[in-house]
């Protein structure tokens, strides 16, 4: 819906400079919905899921609820990466969405800094479906201060994928600590194969989420408990080491980002991988766009899958277990959106939400299990969907059921730097500048070494966090 008045909108330095070039963009993607979507009373809901398939499905489910309601909605596709750019924009120029789907948690927190979220909304579409049908983890890290910011969707999980055939002819443990990473990296880095291929680039938040990944489960993390930036500690100078080595030595040489990943470990050029749960289709050959063409491939597209093992939490020399990263999702209704927004909302996450998380279920499973009549309704609906986009196969016959099982409880036991410290908002400021991206690329190529690094970005971190004040 269009606005007839901008809401206000905390400005970083980066966007404030950037905007005149930034709402070029945002009016481009917002004409992708229509000439004035507010003049049919269509609802404009910007979606992160953007890609084509997964928009025209998602546009599937919305048309349902058209059908029910003879409210129109527009779905536009929405790059990540651009979000905090587009979103500062369209405030200012009082053209904000109706709602944003696929939001990550830092997202979330950046729009309730920049006071352009209606809680009370969001409240209300919780209250209303029940809250004790969620995941209580989802609605803890979508809370601040006794409001709800956002309905928590679906998660995801951030994976080491390693090839599990490579590991057992070098005689490898699964690599599921720092040692045994380091290890595998080394010695599988032969022959034309990488040891490891992982993000470095440093404006992607890819890159963030894969150091955060490794990072947790060494006791890293972006603040301690009373807020202070700890991102030059002892324990994250060990795993922006670890992650610098990796880069250096044993990955493939460049700037590597999440195409660039994926597409080197289908060609079976690295052993492993960092990468979310959205690879688990790919890997199977169920999508044209995104095949394995390993050499092993061409004769069995679901070689990889068949080859490849998963972990899911990491354990360095300073942390006292293992841990992962994973991302909740959310529904977010916007400041001023049209009364409908929620109800669209309520209908996505209860009549529609099977077919939501069918949208790509290798990376949405339910952050609401069920219903207050069928408790486990959503659960068992995720169960059966089928994975894929030119090839449809439910993931449970590809994949053991250890590894479903672990995606399963993903929403449960996710952690998060500094949501988790009462940091959000933090958090969501960090996502427009990428302070650790950033210092991950300057130490990738040479720039500083571990602890150099590690000031770097906590000296960024610091400056954000001062100017939140």
């Amino acid at each position: 819906m269009r606005r007839s008045t901008p809401p206000s909108v905390r400005r970083s330095p980066v966007t404030s400079a950037l905007l005149a070039t930034i709402m070029m963009g945002t009016f481009a993607l917002t004409a992708c919905a229509s000439d004035d979507p507010a003049d049919d009373g269509t609802l404009t809901v910007w979606s992160l899921e953007n890609q084509t398939d997964r928009v025209q499905a998602a546009q599937a489910v919305a048309d349902r609820f058209t059908a029910k309601s003879g409210v129109k909605v527009k779905i536009v596709a929405t790059d990540e990466n651009q979000f905090t750019q587009l979103i500062t924009s369209a405030a200012a120029a009082g053209d904000l969405p109706d709602v944003v789907g696929a939001l990550p948690l830092s997202a979330v927190w950046q729009l309730s800094a920049n006071d352009i979220l209606d809680t009370a909304a969001a409240e209300s579409v919780v209250k209303d479906l029940g809250a004790d049908t969620f995941s209580d983890r989802a609605l803890d890290l979508t809370r601040n201060d006794g409001k709800q910011l956002a309905v928590p969707s679906d998660a995801w999980a951030q994976l080491l994928v390693y090839r599990k055939d490579l590991f057992a002819a070098a005689g490898l443990p699964a690599p599921d600590s720092y040692e045994a990473i380091a290890r595998a990296a080394q010695k599988l880095n032969t022959g034309g194969t990488a040891g490891i291929t992982l993000a470095t680039v440093a404006n992607d938040a890819f890159t963030a989420q894969s150091v955060e990944f490794l990072g947790l489960g060494n006791g890293c993390e972006l603040v301690d408990d009373k807020g202070t930036v700890t991102l030059n500690s002892k324990p994250c100078v060990e795993t922006f080491g670890l992650y610098g080595d990796l880069a250096r030595k044993y990955s493939v040489q460049g700037a590597q980002d999440v195409d660039s990943t994926r597409a080197t470990y289908f060609a079976g050029k690295a052993a492993m991988v960092v990468w979310s749960s959205f690879i688990l289709d790919e890997m199977a050959g169920l999508r044209n766009d995104a095949k394995p063409n390993c050499p092993q491939c061409q004769a069995d597209p679901a070689f990889l899958a068949k080859n490849s093992g998963f972990v899911t939490a990491v354990k360095g020399p300073s942390g006292s277990e293992p841990a992962g990263f994973g991302e909740i999702t959310s529904w977010s209704i916007m400041d001023g959106a049209a009364g409908s927004a929620k109800d669209f909302v309520t209908f996505m996450m209860d009549e529609g939400y099977a077919d939501w998380l069918g949208v790509a279920p290798e990376g949405k499973m339910p952050a609401r299990t069920g219903t207050k009549d069928s408790p486990q309704k959503f659960t068992e609906a995720w169960n059966g969907l089928t994975a894929g986009v030119d090839t449809k196969k439910p993931l449970g016959e590809i994949y053991p059921a250890d590894v479903m099982e672990a995606l399963r409880t993903s929403p449960d036991t996710i952690r998060r730097w500094g949501i988790t410290q009462g940091q959000g908002k933090l958090v969501g400021a960090t996502l427009g500048e990428l302070p650790v991206p950033k210092a991950i690329n300057a130490l990738a190529t040479g720039q500083v070494d571990a602890a150099g690094a590690c000031k770097q970005a906590a000296d960024a971190v610091e400056s954000i966090k001062t100017s939140l004040k």
